[in-house]
């Protein structure tokens, strides 16, 4: 029985990857489970410098799912490739996604160069849902234009497999991920959050200080789902499916929608055994449904 993947010529065991940003830089789970088990590991996002975040309440639970507005913190992307992604890897033999977030392109190019050159990461995953500070406030990733540019701009710098996080927070997904394709992506992840709101009745005042925040979790999946199968039809690079996975089904359903490979984000923080369940159990799934080889229902629908 074949659960082995490839990402652009780096080899996961199996196809599950915690989502960046809620498996924090996988040293935390260290202590809790052998991580070894996992396909690969998408550390918490980093920017250039060290972020506090944004101001409390910042996570807020709502059925099916959750909304964060968690703002980035992260101690920097010096503190990564120095300290973090050194440590886990003297505890963990899979795939290292780095994912990196600015706020300008050139941000962007820092982190990701930086990432680049850090022996222990395998991967490089741009989260272009970051307001463009120098564009009018908007998400690089909610124009096919700012995608492609910030795509282009890391695409120089970068030495290892390149994916760049979409966000769902769009019209078209399609154009989008063509895009990032044509500007030198070598495979693409999603769907990000999508953008929700709740508003506390008896105070008056919306749940999270920012107001908004990204909405995750069990709910979405359909719609990941549905954007990783038309962003498969659109593109011939690798996706990475993400977006309220919570099972080893999710992850079969995921893969014949067209991902290579499955992230698992929000079910972490409700149950941080999550992923090594999914790995556990897809082999006695993939018996059931007699399947021999996953990469055999990549994208098979």
């Amino acid at each position: 029985m074949v659960t082995e993947v490839n990402l652009c010529g780096v080899s996961l065991k199996n196809p599950v990857v915690p989502a960046s940003g809620t498996f924090g830089f996988g040293l935390e789970m260290a202590e809790v489970y052998d991580l070894n088990v996992l396909g690969g590991i998408s550390l918490k996002g980093s920017t250039r410098e060290a972020r506090f975040g944004n101001e409390c309440p910042r996570i807020a639970e709502t059925p099916s799912g959750m909304l964060n507005s968690v703002g980035l913190q992260n101690p920097g992307i010096d503190v990564l490739v120095g300290e973090k992604v050194p440590a886990l890897r003297e505890r963990f033999d899979g795939a290292i996604i780095a994912n990196v977030s600015g706020f300008s392109v050139e941000e962007y190019v820092h982190c990701t160069e930086k990432a680049s050159a850090c022996e222990g990461i395998d991967i490089v995953e741009v989260n272009v849902s970051c307001p463009n500070v120098h564009g009018g406030g908007l998400a690089f990733g909610t124009s096919a234009a700012a995608a492609a540019e910030v795509t282009a701009a890391v695409r120089k710098v970068c030495s290892k497999p390149l994916f760049v996080k979409l966000s769902p927070n769009v019209t078209d997904i399609a154009e989008i991920a063509r895009a990032c394709e044509g500007a030198g992506a070598d495979g693409l992840t999603l769907i990000n959050t999508i953008l929700g709101m709740r508003i506390d009745i008896k105070s008056r005042k919306p749940v999270l200080a920012n107001r908004m925040g990204g909405f995750s979790g069990k709910a979405v999946f359909p719609v990941a789902v549905r954007m990783v199968n038309q962003v498969r039809h659109a593109v011939s690079i690798p996706v990475m499916g993400c977006g309220g996975v919570s099972s080893a089904a999710d992850v079969i359903e995921m893969m014949m929608a067209g991902a290579t490979a499955v992230q698992v984000g929000a079910e972490n923080l409700r149950n941080p055994y999550v992923c090594k369940e999914i790995c556990e159990e897809l082999p006695l799934l993939m018996n059931e449904l007699k399947i021999n080889d996953l990469n055999e229902i990549i994208g098979i629908i």
